[in-house]
Parts: structure tokens; C-alpha cells; sequence
């Protein structure tokens, strides 16, 4: 979108979104370019999500204000890989950011980055830390491209290219076990409303031995990522509804006790009650456009294949 403020200063704000190949389904949600020049400055508030992120950027690198883990310090970053967390982060938007944004679900984690995404559970980290050189590359590659869906191509590109490194390599180590799969797919499937212990049963685990493996393999315990995914949910339904805002009904349709319940545990997952977060987001609702998250996730995504 192309616009003009403050006496003609010239505005670009762009949002794309992509599917990744198909063989990529199964581990990567979604493709999300961004592009905005112009814009006013301010802190975009990255949330919890059930997917790990890795941010390619285009132009300017991405700056973090404060990571999930405040222990870490604030930096700059080309190539941007963040596990999955339960607190928010902040970044700076200082008029202008562009780059790609790879929503990665955590049971792709070994056969795409080489590690389980528990060994990235609660940080953001340079992802040649963990990639190597074959981050920036990727990078460079995307920088070269002259339109989004070449951009995207390069990323199908490269994923494929890792994907069968890794099978090539080690094909049994591809994902976690079975039984971390299987609880996974259960918790997405109730909203995060199945209870652990059900989950454990049905996998035939002791909630303990699956508490451990699905930390160790995921990041989060089974626990946290229920709570994490009924809040993406609830915050995406959230955003879907901005105009008109229940969120009486938006909490007894998500499972919440009741609106106090959602507040607490918006409040606690994000860093601010849902209605501060509208206030924040609005206009980026509006307009279609979905910031990068540190970490975090920004849109809907097809399942069916997770």
C-alpha cells in the first residue's frame, strides 16, 4: 500500500504472505513479507506462539528492544531465529523495516535446523549461530530477488535443500518420537483445552517422562504450550474482531473461565490486557499488516498438516 502523510512523505506498507512447496508443508505454516517506509516510529510487542521464527531481513536489520528472556541483552539482527517462549517481546520499528518471516513449527525444528527447537526454547539468536553461513546466504539470495514470489521461491529453495541434507544425513533423527508428535498434534487439535494427563494417556507415556521429552523436543511443557496455543488462538480471533471487540464471548469461546480469566492470562502472556494490545495493533489490523515477531507469530496458518 502506497500513501502519502505529514505533507506528502511518501508511504509504503506492504504485506505478503506466502505458502510454502508442498513437501515444506508439514514443518513450515507459512511464508510473511513485509516492507514499510514511511510509517510512524514505535515498538511493535512480539508475542507467544506456537512457532518458532526465523526472520530473514531485506534491507535494515531487525532490532530488539527486549527479548522474551530479559537476561539477553537488546541487539541487531541480519537473520533473526527465535524458540518458542511465554513472554512477549519488543521491537523497535523506526519508520521502516523489510524482510521475510518463516513461521516454523517446532516438530520441523530438527529436520530444517539440525537442533530440536527445545535447544532454542525462550531465546532469539543470530541464526548463523546455529545455521552457519548458509543463513546469510539464504539472506543474500533473498536480497537479490526482484518480487515476493521470487523471494519466497529462494526460501522454498533453500528449505528443500536443508530438508534433504537432513535426510540424507540422518533420516530416523528427522523428528521428535512418535509419542512428542502424537501430544503435540492433541494439544493443537483441543485449543490447548486437553488436559496434560489425557494427553499422556493417550500417548501411553506417565505425565512425567512426557512432561520431560515434550520440554526436551518442543521447547515448552505440555502445560505451557496449552496455554500458549488457546492464546494464539484467542488472540488471532481477537484481531479478527477488532472493530467490534466481545471479549466476553471471546473468552467462553476459547475455554477462559470468564473475561477476568482472559485478561489474566493476556496480561501474563503478553505483557498488557487485550485491550491495550488492540490499541497498539489497531492500525496494522486495519490495514492488513502483520509485523515480524521476534519468536512470535503474526497470522492464521493451515494445520492440517502439523
Amino acid at each position: 500500500m502506497d500513501a502519502t502523510v505529514a505533507g506528502s512523505t511518501p508511504v509504503l506498507d506492504e504485506a505478503v504472505r506466502g505458502v510454502p512447496a508442498p513437501p515444506l508443508r508439514g514443518l513450515v505454516a507459512w511464508y510473511s513479507g513485509y516492507r514499510q517506509r514511511g510509517v510512524e516510529p514505535r515498538r511493535h510487542r512480539g508475542l507467544p506462539s506456537p512457532y518458532l521464527t526465523l526472520i530473514l531481513t531485506l534491507d535494515e536489520p531487525l532490532s530488539i528492544a527486549a527479548h522474551p528472556d530479559l537476561r539477553e541483552p537488546p541487539g541487531d539482527y541480519v537473520v533473526l531465529l527465535g524458540g518458542l517462549h511465554t513472554a512477549p517481546a519488543l521491537i523497535e520499528v523506526p519508520g521502516r523495516q523489510s524482510g521475510v518471516q518463516v513461521a516454523l513449527g517446532p516438530l520441523g525444528a530438527r529436520a530444517l535446523l539440525g537442533l530440536p527447537a527445545g535447544g532454542l526454547a525462550g531465546i532469539d539468536v543470530h541464526a548463523e549461530d546455529v545455521l552457519g553461513a548458509d543463513a546469510r546466504y539464504a539472506q543474500e539470495r533473498l536480497q537479490e530477488a526482484a518480487d515476493w514470489p521470487g523471494r519466497f521461491a529462494v526460501l522454498d529453495a533453500w528449505l528443500l535443500a536443508r530438508l534433504h541434507d537432513a535426510g540424507r544425513r540422518d533420516r530416523p533423527a528427522a523428528g521428535p518420537p512418535p509419542e512428542v508428535r502424537e501430544a503435540w498434534r492433541l494439544l493443537r487439535g483441543s485449543g490447548g483445552r486437553l488436559r496434560v494427563g489425557a494427553a499422556a494417556e493417550e500417548v501411553g507415556w506417565s505425565e512425567r517422562h512426557l512432561r520431560n521429552r515434550f520440554l526436551a523436543e518442543i521447547g515448552l511443557t505440555p502445560k505451557a504450550a496449552a496455554r500458549v496455543i488457546r492464546f494464539d488462538l484467542a488472540r488471532r480471533r481477537l484481531a479478527q474482531r477488532a472493530a467490534a471487540p466481545d471479549l466476553a464471548g471471546l473468552a467462553a469461546d476459547h475455554g477462559y473461565a470468564d473475561q477476568s480469566h482472559l485478561d489474566r492470562e493476556f496480561t501474563a502472556l503478553a505483557g498488557c490486557a487485550p485491550s491495550a494490545w488492540l490499541a497498539e495493533e489497531f492500525r496494522n489490523i486495519q490495514a492488513g499488516h502483520h509485523p515480524p515477531d521476534a519468536g512470535l507469530r503474526q497470522q492464521p496458518s493451515n494445520e492440517e498438516h502439523e
